[in-house]
């Protein structure tokens, strides 16, 4: 792909971000969504991809815009694109941390055609590579990583969403030792965390979205991480439909190079909210700042992008 392309793929986030973050904490989750959709929707416009949504915001008749299959751009390099304007509705909503508009681009046929249901999911960074098993006991998967990374068990953070259906997970971490984090909503986030030295966070574990599982995916793939993902159907209509998206055995193990092939793919985040690595949508007068992650796996590169918007004709007032 195009490396000048990047820079138009943090357009795309930005505007998502900047599109919505006026609803942090306002209690509307599904008016955020819509704002960051019609935003992103607006950027894609003037980029010149032909590109191809293959995880969105649902399929055709369920989503007005960024639905499966939904063709954008101005014409150029065929991509298949994984967007989410918004990981992490309710965050906005309530105004917690950790919100961000997301999205990966490969070329054409390089990102898992994810079905929207359940994934079980493990991710490690770097130095943890090629150590981590899903089918693996989780003491033994912490045991591997603390050794890859020549650290005890009880040196190690975990980040799993608090849910019912982790509760062996989340014992088993704690009498391994391992410290856990427990995250309301939104897996993609600790999924870039976990691949860069210093966030304090060591692993991520457990069940949530496939198609965020292609982001992070995307993400890891980027930054030198590792990712084991294996579909989670909660009825036979779910099974059907994995079949229907190409997962003819839904008891497969992904590896991160299943969920992104290929030797290139890109991969943009802005902050809506407060994040351990990003800084939130700010507003002043005139104008906006924001923050974005931006990776390249081809290159290796990893940027962070601090950016002023200036609103209309208006002087801007910019505090560092």
């Amino acid at each position: 792909m195009d490396r000048t392309l990047t820079m138009e793929f943090v357009r795309v986030t930005e505007a998502a971000a900047l599109k919505c973050g006026r609803l942090v904490g306002r209690g509307d989750k599904n008016g955020a969504d819509q704002l960051a959709v019609d935003g992103m929707r607006q950027a894609f416009e003037k980029v010149h991809i032909d590109g191809t949504v293959v995880i969105g915001e649902g399929e055709m008749d369920e989503a007005p815009m960024l639905y499966i299959g939904e063709q954008v751009g101005m014409g150029g390099e065929a991509v298949d694109i994984a967007v989410d304007p918004v990981e992490g509705t309710n965050l906005v909503a309530k105004g917690q941390n950790g919100a961000i508009a997301v999205l990966a681009i490969a070329p054409r046929g390089c990102l898992l055609h994810a079905p929207d249901m359940y994934m079980e999911k493990i991710a490690v960074g770097p130095r943890a590579a090629g150590r981590i098993d899903i089918d693996a006991p989780v003491k033994e998967n912490l045991r591997r990583v603390a050794e890859a990374m020549e650290r005890s068990v009880d040196d190690l953070t975990v980040v799993v969403l608090d849910r019912e259906r982790h509760a062996d997970i989340i014992r088993d971490c704690r009498e391994a030792g391992a410290r856990i984090r427990l995250i309301t909503d939104g897996d993609v986030t600790p999924a870039i965390e976990v691949g860069i030295e210093g966030s304090g966070v060591h692993m991520m574990i457990g069940t949530g979205g496939a198609p965020e599982g292609v982001l992070a995916a995307a993400a890891l793939k980027c930054l030198g991480g590792d990712m084991q993902g294996r579909l989670a159907p909660q009825s036979d209509e779910e099974v059907r439909r994995a079949k229907e998206m190409g997962v003819d055995d839904i008891h497969r193990v992904f590896t991160i190079n299943d969920l992104v092939s290929g030797d290139d793919c890109i991969f943009s985040a802005t902050a809506i909210t407060q994040g351990n690595i990003l800084r939130p949508v700010q507003y002043f007068g005139g104008g906006a700042r924001t923050e974005t992650i931006i990776m390249r796996y081809k290159t290796g590169t990893v940027r962070f992008v601090d950016t002023i918007h200036k609103f209309g004709n208006r002087a801007l007032s910019i505090k560092l």
